[in-house]
């Protein structure tokens, strides 16, 4: 009896712990005034870079459903800052890979605030997502890790400040065409009849 428990324990020990993890293998973050940022580690608990990313922006409760649920309710009023955008790598069942895309507002004030959007494939499921209000180590693990200690000189992410700039210069041209057809029209010589 004894030989059958210690081959089981140590045939449980032999699996490979990918097996059975729900975490992230890797993750990359961009955005404004930082870009190409890649975490390393264990994905599932602190201590690793990629750990502490995991834990301190509520990657497993925007994820999976966790009771109690820290989620808001609501997107937090306010400026949150500049965007960036985690793109976690998550080994899944069979030997493709998740891809998870969370939202990170660093510089948010008074922490740092993070986004994942619901329905986002993982495993046989789908994220649950939310808005999710972080600490301050947040903002400190991914200054370490590359991001600039202050928030760039940039619009918020929620901006839509390309979408503004594109409808000011159509707004221009479509005045300058109603000036140009009205000056022409009034300069054109009047026709005999």
């Amino acid at each position: 009896m004894k030989h059958v428990f210690l081959t089981l324990v140590v045939a449980a020990l032999c699996l490979p712990a990918t097996a059975l993890g729900k975490g992230p293998s890797g993750a990359s973050i961009d955005g404004p005034g930082g870009g190409g940022i890649s975490f390393t580690g264990d994905g599932e608990s602190g201590g690793t870079q990629l750990g502490d990313l995991t834990q301190q922006a509520g990657f497993f409760p925007a994820v999976f459903a966790q009771e109690p649920n820290p989620m808001l309710a609501s997107r937090p009023k306010g400026d949150l800052g500049p965007k960036y955008t985690v793109t976690y790598t998550v080994p899944g069942p069979n030997t493709e890979p998740d891809t998870i895309r969370q939202d990170v507002y660093p510089y948010a004030k008074p922490s740092p605030v993070t986004y994942m959007a619901p329905g986002q494939k993982i495993f046989d499921s789908e994220t649950r997502g939310g808005w999710f209000l972080a600490d301050s180590r947040l903002k400190a693990t991914l200054v370490s890790a590359g991001l600039p200690a202050r928030a760039p000189a940039t619009s918020s992410g929620d901006s839509s400040f390309p979408i503004d700039v594109v409808g000011l210069l159509a707004a221009a041209l479509l005045l300058a065409t109603a000036t140009t057809f009205v000056v022409r029209r009034r300069l054109r010589p009047a026709q005999a009849t």
